[in-house]
């Protein structure tokens, strides 16, 4: 297979904080001979399990990038045994054009894994973490909040796989994490996601969803800044324990039917807020025709018991966006079932 075209500015095996980029050249029309540099910070001391942390995912997504903006800035290579490689603004063309997916040829990096290094932009950094980034990981963390078209309760989350073992693993580090909710997850597609990937190569592979509607709160920051900083101790690469937190309440989306889709284009009225309650046939959602009054009401119910976990964001909705996902409670603590001191307020 070609090599790839990316090449660090970075010596992945050096000791001490290394702050570079991954260089991909790129010829545009405002640079003939240019350059995507993605931003990376390595921090490397004595022996010890590696950690990648990447935010940026998708471009609209910002706990991520803040938080690891913040580490790669505060981390000391004293602090570290082992190595610590720190990407915030993995799909950077994304990040910069505050989108979802790149401006440059509209690629979704988390849908195109395991990438191609004679491909598109995307595809190529795509491969560069497929073949580069990963190999040398034991632990991963990539940080996903809602983006702009969507707002859900902060957890993190991991997926259900074959090997137990490294489920397991991957559920203890879920746990460490600390999130007020904590998800074991079906996702509707994932062919060509850095989570199927990692968990390809045998990796302990934690995702997040930590908020949404393309911001960030200081409540959904605060979550994410200790969540790393506990994912770092749990993976044995920073000193320190982890501090006593109140449980993470336990969900599960196991199933198409905790996915509620829009049939129609419209104005969207919310009738549950996140973290309520809601009983199958509850209505969690009304979408008005916006182009008459006195049009017709699309109502959306509940298909199952649970807890709201994740809802559209902002009001108008298109047919077959997804208006609401409920998640059933595994395990609560025994405060009840929605550990609303831990919600990201909107």
């Amino acid at each position: 297979m070609r090599d790839s075209l990316i090449k660090p500015t970075v010596d992945f095996a050096r000791e001490g904080v290394q702050h570079g980029f991954l260089k991909l050249p790129y010829s545009s029309d405002d640079s003939a001979w240019g350059a995507i540099r993605i931003p990376l910070t390595v921090v490397r001391h004595g022996q010890g399990p590696t950690v990648l942390l990447t935010g940026g995912n998708h471009g609209d997504e910002y706990e991520g990038p803040v938080a690891l903006v913040k580490l790669a800035r505060s981390l000391k290579a004293n602090q570290v045994s082992g190595c610590v490689i720190i990407v915030p603004f993995l799909n950077y063309p994304a990040f910069k054009a505050g989108r979802r997916t790149s401006p440059i040829d509209g690629g979704n990096l988390n849908r195109l894994f395991p990438g191609n290094p004679a491909g598109s932009v995307t595809e190529k950094i795509a491969d560069y973490v497929e073949r580069h980034l990963l190999p040398m990981a034991d632990f991963v963390l990539d940080i996903h909040s809602g983006g702009k078209t969507l707002d859900f309760l902060p957890f993190a989350a991991i997926h259900l796989l074959d090997d137990k073992r490294q489920q397991a693993a991957c559920e203890a580090a879920m746990l460490a994490f600390g999130a007020p909710y904590a998800m074991k997850i079906l996702e509707l597609d994932s062919v060509g996601m850095l989570d199927t990937a990692a968990e390809a190569q045998g990796k302990v592979f934690v995702s997040t969803e930590l908020g949404g509607g393309g911001s960030t709160t200081a409540a959904s920051v605060a979550i994410t800044d200790r969540g790393v900083r506990r994912f770092l101790v749990h993976a044995g690469v920073c000193g320190g324990r982890l501090a006593p937190l109140p449980p993470s309440v336990l969900l599960e989306m196991p199933e198409d039917a905790c996915y509620t889709h829009c049939e129609a284009d419209g104005l969207l009225e919310m009738t549950r807020d996140l973290g309520q309650a809601v009983r199958r046939g509850d209505i969690i959602a009304r979408v008005y025709d916006s182009t008459r009054t006195g049009g017709a009401v699309q109502v959306y119910r509940a298909a199952l018991d649970g807890v709201l976990a994740a809802r559209h964001f902002p009001g108008l909705v298109k047919s077959s966006d997804t208006i609401a996902v409920v998640a059933r409670v595994a395990q609560a603590p025994e405060s009840g079932p929605a550990r609303q001191s831990g919600k990201v307020s909107r």
